[in-house]
């Protein structure tokens, strides 16, 4: 059987794609990012395919991000922009646009969309990933159609409580410098660092599973790492920690291994990707663009990549805050809609924040951090080059005034493009939740 399945794979016309996407994982903490992470799966991915250094999301939390990815269309313009939200009916996604092609499309995991008429997913048998996986895998093998499925974790996503905290020595652990450096901040990065291992483990499974069904040779692998984490400065907010993620792409024959990228690539892109390569024809609706030329080795794809966050429909958000950004190689510029408010979400009433504001009492550096997370000036513009971290002002100085206002005229055409009203569309993101906007109490996993 394993035999016919390679045959039988090697003379496909059209390509299987598998899809990985973590939970809350700031893409700077992967091992093969620079980061602290044991991640060995992760990191022999991109020694066998390509590792973009570059690629971004429309939104910094988990609701938008997916149906920004399976619709291939921005966050405001399907009507998903705030957390725990649904596209608009009629909305179409990756599966309408694949099963015309012959495709399965699954998706194993979390799904965080809706509603199930414009994601009409098949859902794997199996407990976990990996055994959805294997089982997956194994059933295509009796089948000729070729396959798109979605593999979703639920790591490191908050709580951490998953892994083996002790492989991290907290007291030897670097932090980010927008970190507050308080033991409680030490100790949770153990717990969350265990947990990216924890989903390593699972991109290995599943990798493994590939290969023994004989699908690795015409099959098109990503491993993405979704929105930062919910420490402070990332998740929740459009600095690079909450909008940038690690993406990792191997294509045998097609992607040449060990290959480093540098395009500007964002998760809308995904879609009109698969379906050329699929042997489609993009849909005039998306808003991506095909990456089969970037696999292919070209080094450049978007001049700007785009951002837009609403504290609507997150627990504990602040009553309205909108936040919208763009993004070239070299700046970033963020509007922040109603910095007169207070930012706020749950992350805020967690220990380790906790931690923070009591250290903030006594030493001035914790106290400006609690203080630039809960307080943003209207415009934020950055050099990106020499301030990787966003932390040192630009708006306002008059020798950047060109730069602010080009990137401000390129930010104005998206939201126009998307139907992004700015305080309007916040104040109607209550309209888009799937609870209408009542609260009600969530497990945070």
């Amino acid at each position: 059987m394993l035999c016919l399945a390679v045959t039988r794979q090697a003379e496909a016309k059209q390509p299987n794609f598998v899809f990985i996407i973590a939970d809350d994982c700031t893409f700077r903490d992967i091992g093969c990012y620079g980061g602290q992470a044991h991640t060995p799966h992760i990191d022999r991915l991109a020694t066998e395919g390509m590792r973009f250094t570059r690629c971004f999301q429309a939104a910094p939390m988990c609701s938008p991000t997916r149906h920004n990815i399976y619709t291939g269309q921005y966050p405001v313009k399907t009507g998903a922009y705030p957390n725990h939200t649904q596209a608009n009916r009629g909305t179409k996604s990756i599966v309408h646009y694949l099963k015309p092609l012959g495709y399965r499309v699954a998706l194993s995991g979390k799904s965080h969309v809706g509603p199930k008429a414009v994601f009409p997913f098949e859902k794997p048998e199996g407990e976990g990933l990996v055994a959805a996986a294997d089982h997956f895998f194994r059933e295509c093998q009796g089948r000729d159609d070729p396959f798109c499925i979605f593999f979703c974790s639920r790591e490191p996503h908050s709580p951490w409580d998953q892994g083996d905290p002790s492989r991290y020595d907290a007291s030897q652990l670097k932090l980010p410098p927008y970190f507050v450096d308080t033991p409680e901040t030490r100790e949770a990065m153990t717990r969350y660092l265990a947990e990216i291992t924890v989903f390593d483990d699972e991109v290995g499974g599943i990798l493994n599973q590939l290969d023994k069904h004989g699908f690795r040779d015409n099959t098109l692998v990503i491993v993405v790492s979704e929105q930062g984490s919910s420490m402070p400065f990332a998740k929740w907010t459009c600095y690079d920690s909450g909008l940038q993620s690690a993406m990792i792409a191997r294509w045998p024959g097609k992607i040449q291994p060990g290959t480093v990228n540098h395009a500007m690539i964002e998760y809308v892109d995904l879609v009109p990707t698969y379906v050329e390569a699929a042997g489609g024809t993009p849909a005039p609706v998306l808003d991506g663009k095909s990456l089969l030329p970037v696999f292919a080795g070209k080094q450049e794809h978007k001049d700007h990549v785009f951002g837009e966050m609403t504290t609507r429909g997150i627990i504990n958000g602040s009553s309205t805050f909108g936040i919208r950004s763009v993004r070239t190689k070299d700046f970033k510029y963020i509007w922040n809609f109603t910095p007169d408010i207070e930012f706020r979400n749950v992350a805020m009433k967690s220990p380790e924040f906790k931690s923070w504001e009591a250290k903030a009492a006594a030493d001035a550096d914790a106290a400006d951090k609690v203080r630039r997370y809960r307080k943003r000036p209207a415009i934020e513009l950055y050099d990106i080059h020499k301030d990787p971290f966003e932390w040192h002002n630009l708006a306002g100085k008059p020798e950047y005034a060109a730069v602010q206002a080009k990137l401000k005229a390129e930010l104005d055409a998206w939201m126009k493009h998307c139907g992004d009203k700015g305080q309007q569309t916040e104040l109607e993101a209550d309209q888009h939740t799937k609870n209408g906007g009542k609260k009600k109490k969530r497990k945070n996993k």
